[in-house]
């Protein structure tokens, strides 16, 4: 069976404070730009040695390189939760969170890097999966989360998004690569 991409969401498909997230999202193919991303993310992560990744932030107030990893790891969980919920046809309104309390008592600079990579690859092939194996008509479903409007491929590009926008940070600020 072929499978059915939906292309580039519109504006109203997801929060316009994402629009900066999307327009970082190169093409139309979901699939292949959440795969380039992780081979890529992947190969920058690996770069990095694992005491600098716990203790270097590039400002006072500003995330450790795993505080980073570790914030992608659960908005894409929290991502693919309510792209399954509505794409599932559930209508119930779903709550936003609080990035920085995540970051806070995830944890993240007590683990190693290693362990975070693996966690990055684990839940990102989970998140090809499930846009990968969602029927046609599931793409266009919309919902609320966070007090807004979106539809399952706007939440799809928001978290490719999502990942570019800091892969961007962590290559200009963290590791000074253009």
């Amino acid at each position: 069976m072929a499978i059915s991409l939906p292309g580039r969401p519109e504006p109203g498909e997801y929060p316009s404070y994402s629009q900066a997230y999307i327009d970082t999202v190169e093409g139309g193919d979901i699939l292949q730009a959440f795969t380039k991303q992780l081979e890529s993310t992947v190969t920058l992560l690996s770069s990095i040695e694992d005491q600098r990744a716990g203790t270097f932030a590039y400002a006072p107030g500003k995330w450790t390189i795993k505080q980073v990893l570790g914030h992608v790891i659960d908005t894409e969980r929290i991502f693919s939760y309510r792209a399954l919920r509505i794409a599932r046809n559930d209508s119930t309104p779903l709550p936003g969170f609080e990035e920085k309390d995540y970051a806070e008592f995830a944890g993240s600079n007590d683990r190693s890097l290693a362990s975070l990579i693996d966690e990055f690859k684990a839940v990102r092939q989970s998140t090809i999966a499930l846009f990968r194996n969602l029927p046609a008509d599931a793409w266009m479903r919309k919902g609320s989360a966070n007090n807004h409007t979106l539809t399952v491929r706007g939440i799809a590009f928001q978290a490719a998004g999502h990942e570019a926008h800091h892969a961007k940070i962590l290559r200009a600020k963290y590791l000074n690569i253009s």
